[in-house]
């Protein structure tokens, strides 16, 4: 299961099983305190317009009939990976530890540690032959077709040099594995066997709804098919572990272990793959996390039948559209869309016309609602296939006709064009920045590309507009409200122009050594006062 620790935010441990020590009884709450009814509105007080109450769905008087059915289809998994000493291997996944003050760490010292008695001339302590050690884990998983296909997390199987699939009936049966995806987390297996097979299916994670009640199934600590229930507490997660963040969250407890196992509606369909867990202890707190079915079948169709995914890419590199930047765009409807910071040479995206500083507002008849919802769409459309999207370009809608391509392993950054001739510092009042063009003395100090083209910063004063937005020295300004500069008096044209016209805020380009990002300024102040 992977852990993400509180107090470390963003910070994803991948917790192998530990001997489980003991289990802590928690004692339930009392029940029976009975509801406490309203009083009676007075008569002749005022009736408030309350909206109608929603009827509810009653809770199942028992999980029992739909644990029995989906039992039989989630499995164990256990790996086993040879590991050689550190010692021999510096590479090698470090071997177990015993937590620091436990009765068992001197014990895993000196087993791990171990040397040979003295021997050879003068008794001198001698380096064994280290051999390999066998380094277990365990996981879950579930059958979703009887032939013996077999979904699990891509942590779980990581790096094992033997999977073993163990069914209800504790029959074990070696594993084969068909393919992975580190990206959404996901592995597909195939086991052979004469025995008959329990399959579930994917539903459509779409209709699970916040508050619906859910079931998770699978190995925690390794005790085998343990079955608990509880709600859909929040969709749509980013947990920060990648691109395709789309998680479920729930309150169904979900503990080391569980990783690899499904999360079923009341249906008895899988809508979820329990995958990672919010705690401060590496234990459940009721913060768990599921990769959508909807997300993982199309994954796992490829890998089944080809054994790698191929995802559709557009060539772009985006950035979240804010208020401000909505404003400064004209940008109806607030603030929407992902926002192209760099339309890639020679990539789908330039190809079929989107330019930098387009807001993708639609791509393939879905709505873009923020940034992060572009990357998946596009990753779930077929490679090859051409599909409409819907841009805001100079305070208006356009429809443009792009041909997704096939992310590639490495995607490249598109080079800049060659830089002008220097000129001198200038001061950008208003905004708190001196500017100057690239030459030789500023692309020195600074480390520029030597195909850098723009505007550089080079001082920033404090509590500015610019210190506000983080702007630093050696940043470089390429445009200006989407329009390219090239020397410091384009930049004053810009601006002037931009306050002529009451414009609050301006568009700018900023080009770092990590990228390229939109940056709205506020035009502060009247025309030519300090910055």
């Amino acid at each position: 299961m992977r852990v993400l620790r509180a107090g470390l935010p963003g910070q994803i441990l991948r917790s192998r099983l530990l001997p489980l020590a003991g289990i802590l009884a928690l004692l339930p709450l009392a029940a029976g305190a009975q509801q406490a009814l309203p009083a009676p509105a007075p008569e002749g007080a005022p009736v408030l317009n309350a909206p109608p109450a929603v009827p509810m769905r009653d809770a199942p008087t028992s999980f029992a009939p739909l644990a029995r059915q989906l039992l039989p289809a989630v499995v164990n998994i256990s790996t086993t990976q040879n590991v050689q000493a550190r010692a021999n291997r510096p590479d090698a996944p470090e071997l177990p530890q015993a937590p620091p003050g436990s009765p068992f760490e001197e014990f895993f010292r000196d087993f791990f540690n171990r040397r040979q008695g003295p021997g050879g001339p003068g008794g001198q302590e001698q380096q064994p032959q280290q051999r390999p050690r066998r380094a277990q884990s365990l996981g879950s998983g579930f059958i979703v077709d009887a032939s013996g296909i077999v979904v699990t997390n891509n942590h779980v199987i990581e790096g094992a040099d033997e999977i073993n699939v163990i069914l209800q009936d504790n029959t074990t049966i070696r594993a084969r594995l068909l393919g992975t995806d580190p990206r959404t987390d996901i592995a597909v297996l195939k086991i052979e066997t004469d025995k008959p097979l329990h399959a579930v299916q994917f539903g459509d994670s779409d209709t699970a709804s916040v508050g619906d009640w859910v079931l998770a199934i699978g190995n925690p600590f390794g005790l085998g098919g343990t079955v608990t229930a509880g709600i859909v507490s929040a969709r749509g997660r980013d947990i920060r572990q990648g691109l395709y963040d789309d998680f479920i969250q729930t309150d169904a407890a979900i503990n080391r272990g569980n990783s690899g196992g499904p999360l079923f509606n009341l249906d008895g369909k899988v809508v979820g793959i329990n995958t990672a867990i919010y705690s401060p202890t590496g234990g459940s707190i009721g913060i768990g996390f599921s990769i959508p079915s909807n997300l993982a079948r199309n994954i796992v169709a490829q890998l089944q039948d080809g054994g790698k995914v191929r995802r559709g890419w557009l060539g772009v590199n985006i950035q979240q559209v804010t208020d401000e930047i909505a404003e400064s765009l004209g940008l109806q409807g607030g603030a929407r869309g992902a926002l192209v910071a760099r339309a890639q040479d020679d990539g789908p995206a330039a190809k079929g016309g989107i330019r930098n500083g387009d807001v993708v507002l639609r791509f393939n008849g879905q709505d873009v609602r923020e940034m992060r919802n572009l990357p998946r769409i596009v990753a779930d459309t077929p490679v090859g296939r051409a599909v409409p999207v819907i841009v805001w370009r100079d305070g208006k809608e356009q429809t443009l006709q792009v041909t997704v391509g096939e992310l590639p392993a490495d995607t490249q950054q598109a080079a800049a064009t060659p830089g002008p001739q220097p000129a001198r510092p200038t001061e950008l009042s208003g905004l708190g920045l001196r500017v100057s063009p690239i030459s030789p003395e500023t692309r020195e100090r600074f480390s520029l590309k030597p195909d850098q083209r723009g505007v550089v910063i080079t001082e920033v004063a404090p509590n500015s507009p610019a210190a506000e937005r983080e702007l630093r020295p050696g940043d470089v300004i390429v445009e200006v409200q989407q329009e390219r500069v090239n020397t410091p008096q384009e930049v004053q044209q810009r601006l002037e122009a931009l306050r002529r016209q009451n414009r609050p805020t301006a568009l700018l380009l900023i080009e770092t050594a990590q990228g390229q990002r939109f940056v709205p300024l506020r035009l502060r102040g009247e025309r030519g006062s300090p910055g």
